[in-house]
């Protein structure tokens, strides 16, 4: 089998929720000597990029985003001390920020969010849940992200967002950052209004979104 033959493979099981099949084809690209750079790039990501427009479509639901990232996960980490032996670093496309605003408890959303901007090529420092806003601004210095990320999934709990930003704002930070806000009673309109500069309606389009301000 051709290398590309073998990288479609991979790219297909991904799309098709076949497990087995990507952990397989993958060690078969590893042992046809093909770049374990381009597995990531031509199958995993590829991959997930058009589970991302299935599921937007709505071919997909939830429970096969989050199965596809299970698998793009798996295989990252067979390729892990290929990519590490070779000493190539996967070249981050950014850092974000993330965590559900304090008082809010649900983290699912947030998680799913999380493991897509991984695949993506994200690195994410990932605060949890219940996060108070002292919390982001002590990440925000230690890590120095490009971005952060705040979900919230109570309409109580909503107003913490604003007080993140604002407290951006006093720490000099937030001209550092873009910020980017999600959640099931989160809308674009409210976004705005507290001054975030994005709305990801799902966790496809946030990670969306997220990968045009890196890129743009």
């Amino acid at each position: 089998m051709s290398p590309q033959d073998l990288l479609q493979k991979i790219k297909d099981c991904i799309v098709n929720l076949d497990l087995n099949g990507a952990v397989e084809n993958t060690k078969k690209a590893l042992e046809s000597k093909i770049n374990p750079m381009d597995v990531v790039s031509k199958g995993i990501v590829e991959g997930m990029n058009i589970v991302g427009e299935k599921f937007e479509n709505g071919e997909y639901f939830l429970s096969e985003l989050i199965v596809a990232g299970e698998i793009g996960k798996e295989v990252l980490k067979i390729l892990d001390p290929h990519l590490r032996a070779e000493k190539i670093q996967l070249k981050k496309l950014g850092r974000v920020v993330i965590g559900t605003v304090r008082g809010d408890l649900h983290d699912i959303g947030k998680n799913i969010v999380v493991m897509m901007l991984e695949a993506a090529g994200f690195e994410v420092i990932d605060l949890g849940a219940d996060v108070p806003p002292e919390k982001f601004i002590e990440a925000v210095r230690q890590h120095g992200p490009n971005i952060v990320a705040m979900s919230a999934l109570l309409t109580v709990t909503m107003p913490e967002m604003r007080n993140v930003i604002e407290e951006l704002k006093k720490a000099g930070l937030r001209d550092k950052v873009k910020v980017i806000v999600g959640g099931a009673p989160v809308t674009e309109e409210y976004a705005k209004s507290i001054g975030a500069d994005g709305y990801g309606e799902t966790a496809v389009e946030g990670v969306k979104i997220c990968k045009q301000w890196i890129t743009s």
